[in-house]
């Protein structure tokens, strides 16, 4: 018998209702994922995970008060989150032009950007990818380039 696969832990943030109610039925519907927590904008979504352990975010781009952008920058950042152990992998989700974002997704730690209307086992991908993902903040170092112990011989 195989060990079981280890949960994933999700916090849905999105300022429309019918939004965290789809992704919250295809998110229950999985035996891996556990939802922490559901949110409507971003400073809530923080409030979240600075006292629930969190695994992955996946968060709105437009939301009132903090926007996705700068909810994720301050996810993967914060202090009093980190205490809880790795910062939460973010998915942002846009309805709109994802190039218009993606730079600015990457400087603020997100994971992936992906459109609200991915495909369900496209988005439980994404989602699974993100929990796996190796925090190289907290990873340990290791000495493995292949040239390392060699001298450069002139």
């Amino acid at each position: 018998m195989s060990p079981a696969a280890p949960r994933v832990r999700v916090l849905i943030a999105d300022d429309t209702p019918a939004q965290r109610e789809g992704w919250r039925m295809i998110l229950a519907a999985q035996p891996d994922i556990d939802i922490v927590g559901e949110v409507g904008d971003g400073a809530r979504a923080l409030a979240v995970v600075r006292r629930e352990p969190t695994d992955v975010v996946l968060m709105d781009l437009h939301m009132p008060r903090v926007n996705g952008l700068a909810a994720s920058e301050r996810i993967t950042t914060d202090g009093q989150v980190r205490q809880l152990g790795p910062a939460p992998r973010v998915v942002l989700a846009t309805a709109l032009d994802l190039d218009d974002h993606v730079v600015d997704a990457a400087r603020a730690g997100v994971f992936a950007v992906v459109y609200k209307d991915l495909e369900p086992d496209a988005l439980l991908s994404t989602i699974r990818a993100a929990a796996r993902a190796v925090d190289l903040a907290t990873a340990a170092p290791t000495d493995a380039r292949p040239d390392a112990g060699r001298g450069r011989r002139g």
